[in-house]
C-alpha cells in the first residue's frame, strides 16, 4: 500500500507536497518522494525512509515549482532498495514522472511487452515502473508537439485496456501537467480537490480526503473507476470517464485498518464504517456467546479503538485503554519483513497491568493477517495479569491473498489460511476467539446512500474482481513475492540510485534536490 499526491498550484508546492505526504505517511513507511517542475527545471529528491528523514531543509529548498507529485511507499512488489523510491521517470515523451498506488495483476506479461514490442528499458522490478512505460509508450504513439487532453486520455484508455489490477496513478507530465487516473473498477482510492488563492484556483489529487481537507481543499470529489484528470500547469482542468467496462468495487480493508479515520472514500466515512464494525461484531459476539463473562474490552491501539468502543457499549461492559503505543514505532503490518514485525511489537505497545490484573478480557482488533502481532500482545495481556483473554476481529478471517496493492501476496503467511476459528485461537493463545463475519462486514461499510454495489473483498472472500487472478497465478505470486522472496529481490536489485530513474530513449536531465 502505498500514497499518492499531486498539486497544480499558484505558488511553491514543495511545502504543500511535504505536507500532504506527512499526513498520509501511515500509508506507507520505506520511501519517500517528491519531484516538482518550475522554471528552474525539474528536481527531485527521494530515498529510503520516512518523510521526516528524507527531505531535510536543504532538499525543501531544491524543490523549486508551482506543480509537483509525491509518493510514500512501502513494498508489495519489488523491493526495498532505495532505487524503488518513486516517483519514477522516463524522458520520452515529453519526459513523464509517475507514482503508483496498487498493484498490476500482469506484471510479468506487461514487463515482456514492453521490452520485446514496445523496446522500452526497465531499471527496477516494479510494477509502477511498467504503469509509468505502458502510459508512455501509448501516449508517445498519439502525441507530437503539445499534447492535448484528448491525446492524453485516449492513452490512458489504452492503459486501462492493456492494464489488469488495482491501481491509482499520478503522473507529470514535464511542461504540461499533472494526470491522475483510476483502475476501471475504483479499487484503489484517489481524491481530487481545489481550493482559491489570491493568484487563482489551485488543485491537488491525493489517496484519501484527510490530505486535502487538512491543506485547505474543497469540493474535494473521488474519480470515478477509470476516470482520468488532466490538469495543465496553467490550472485549465480536463476529465474523462473510461469508456470500456467499469465496475466500482473499492477495496474494503482500506475501511478496515489502511485509511485514516477521518477519510471520505467513495463518500463513505471511514470512522462511521468503523463505528459500524463495532456494532455489528458486539451483535456477533451475542449470537455466539450470549451467556459471556467478559470484564473490559481493550482496543489494540490505533486502528481497532473506533470498533471497540461500540462492542463495549452494546455489550454492557466496561470499556478500558489498556496499552500505550509508542508513538515513534511504525505499523507492524507494513513492515517489510517478518522478523522486523516481530520485533517491533513489543516495543510498540505496553501494557498498563492495573486494568488487565484478575479480569477476563476481550481484546479486540481490527483484523488478524499473520498472526504475529495478536499472538504477541495475548501473551503480553496474560504477563499483565489477566485472568482470561478473549480476542475478537472487526474482519473476517483474511484466508486468500491480495493481490490489488495490500502486502498479503503469500497465503502461506496468513494464520487463517487453510485453519478453523479453533485452529487459529490455540496458535494465537486465546480462551476465545471471534471473528466479524463478512456480511457484517460488508453491512458496516456500505451506508444507506452509497452507490457501491460490490466491494473488493477478495482476501476475505477467495473472490477477485478481475478475471486474471487464477491458480497458477497464486502459485507464482507465492514463490516471488513472500517474505523470503522479498529478502532476495533485495539483494538482487542492488544498482546505484538513479537520479530519477532514467527510462527509455534518452538521458536522464533531472537534477537530484
Amino acid at each position: 500500500m502505498c500514497g499518492i499526491v499531486g498539486v497544480v498550484g499558484k505558488q511553491p508546492v514543495n511545502q504543500p507536497i511535504y505536507d500532504a505526504l506527512t499526513i498520509l505517511q501511515h500509508r506507507g513507511q520505506d520511501a519517500a518522494g517528491i519531484v516538482t517542475w518550475g522554471d528552474d527545471g525539474l528536481k527531485v529528491r527521494k530515498s529510503n525512509g520516512l518523510v521526516r528523514d528524507v527531505f531535510r531543509h536543504r532538499h525543501m529548498m531544491r524543490l523549486t515549482g508551482n506543480v509537483g507529485i509525491g509518493h510514500i511507499r512501502y513494498p508489495t512488489a519489488g523491493s526495498s532498495k532505495s532505487s524503488e523510491a518513486q516517483p519514477f521517470y522516463v524522458n520520452s515523451p515529453y519526459g513523464i514522472c509517475l507514482a503508483h498506488n496498487g498493484n498490476l495483476t500482469n506484471h510479468d506479461a506487461l514487463a515482456e511487452m514492453l521490452t520485446q514490442q514496445d523496446r522500452r528499458h526497465l531499471n527496477t522490478g516494479s510494477d509502477s515502473e511498467v504503469l509509468l512505460n505502458v502510459f508512455a509508450h501509448e501516449l508517445q504513439k498519439r502525441a507530437s508537439g503539445t499534447p492535448t487532453a484528448a491525446q492524453i486520455f485516449d492513452a490512458i484508455d489504452a492503459v486501462h485496456d492493456r492494464c489488469s489490477g488495482g491501481y491509482a496513478v499520478v503522473a507529470m507530465i514535464i511542461g504540461h501537467g499533472i494526470v491522475a487516473f483510476r483502475d476501471p473498477n475504483g479499487i484503489r482510492p484517489i481524491i481530487v480537490g481545489e481550493r482559491d488563492t489570491a493568484a487563482g484556483k489551485e488543485y491537488m489529487v491525493a489517496s484519501e480526503s484527510v490530505a486535502l481537507d487538512s491543506l485547505g481543499f474543497r469540493n474535494a470529489r473521488d474519480l470515478r473507476p477509470g476516470e482520468a484528470v488532466f490538469i495543465e500547469n496553467d490550472g485549465t482542468f480536463h476529465s474523462r470517464e473510461y469508456s470500456g467496462k467499469t465496475s466500482h468495487s473499492p477495496c474494503i480493508f482500506e475501511f478496515v485498518y489502511f485509511a485514516r479515520p477521518d477519510s471520505i472514500i467513495d463518500n463513505l466515512s471511514v470512522y462511521k464504517a468503523r463505528l459500524r464494525m463495532g456494532e455489528q461484531l458486539a451483535g456477533q459476539i451475542v449470537r455466539e456467546w450470549p451467556d459471556h463473562d467478559i470484564d473490559v474490552v481493550i482496543p489494540i491501539p490505533d486502528t481497532s479503538r473506533t470498533a471497540a468502543v461500540q462492542v463495549a457499549y452494546h455489550l454492557g461492559v466496561k470499556y478500558r485503554e489498556g496499552f500505550i503505543k509508542n508513538r515513534y514505532i511504525g505499523r507492524t503490518f507494513i513492515m517489510p519483513g517478518q522478523a522486523e514485525r516481530t520485533k517491533s511489537v513489543r516495543r510498540k505497545l505496553n501494557a498498563i497491568d492495573l486494568e488487565f490484573r484478575n479480569k477476563n478480557v476481550l481484546l479486540v482488533d481490527d483484523s488478524i493477517v499473520r498472526g504475529t502481532t495478536s499472538r504477541q500482545i495475548i501473551k503480553m495481556a496474560r504477563e499483565a495479569g489477566a485472568r482470561r483473554v478473549f480476542f475478537a476481529s472487526a474482519a473476517p478471517p483474511v484466508r486468500h491473498p491480495n493481490v490489488y496493492g495490500i502486502d498479503m501476496p503469500s497465503a502461506s503467511e496468513l494464520i487463517a489460511n487453510g485453519r478453523t476459528v479453533a485452529q487459529i485461537e490455540e496458535l494465537i493463545g486465546a480462551d476465545r476467539l471471534i471473528y466479524q463475519d463478512l456480511h457484517g462486514l460488508i453491512r458496516s461499510v456500505r451506508h444507506d446512500d452509497s452507490d457501491i454495489v460490490n466491494f473488493d473483498t477478495s482476501c476475505f472472500s477467495g473472490e477477485y474482481v478481475t478475471d486474471d487472478v487464477t491458480a497458477d497465478y497464486l502459485r507464482a505470486l507465492e514463490e516471488s513475492r513472500s517474505d523470503e522472496a522479498k529478502s532476495r529481490k533485495n539483494n538482487k536489485w542492488s544498482s546505484p540510485e538513479l537520479a530519477v530513474g532514467e527510462g527509455a530513449n534518452g538521458t536522464n536531465k533531472a537534477v537530484n534536490a
